[in-house]
């Protein structure tokens, strides 16, 4: 399947730029474009989640144990697992 995109109003220094990589690299601007974005892909899906980053910072092993405070009558939270989905 073949896609088109067109990049209008381009900075001259940044084709001037992509040029000059594509050339460092023995491919064409359409190439090194490719795989730009495939890169770009890539590391975004290697990205951790904010939950991830969450779990992994203050997840069930790490943290101190505080004492509840009774005095506004309310039961404390509880959090079910990722698993668990209560509705």
């Amino acid at each position: 399947m073949s896609t088109t995109i067109t990049i209008r109003g381009l900075d001259p220094v940044d084709k001037s730029w992509l040029r000059l990589q594509a050339r460092q690299d023995n491919v064409s601007m359409e190439e090194f474009v490719r795989r730009l974005i495939r890169e770009k892909r890539e590391k975004t899906a290697r990205r951790p989640k904010p939950s991830e980053a969450f779990k992994r910072h203050f997840g069930p092993d790490r943290g101190i144990e505080l004492d509840l405070d009774r005095r506004y009558g309310s039961p404390p939270l509880t959090f079910a697992d990722s698993g668990d989905s209560e509705s």
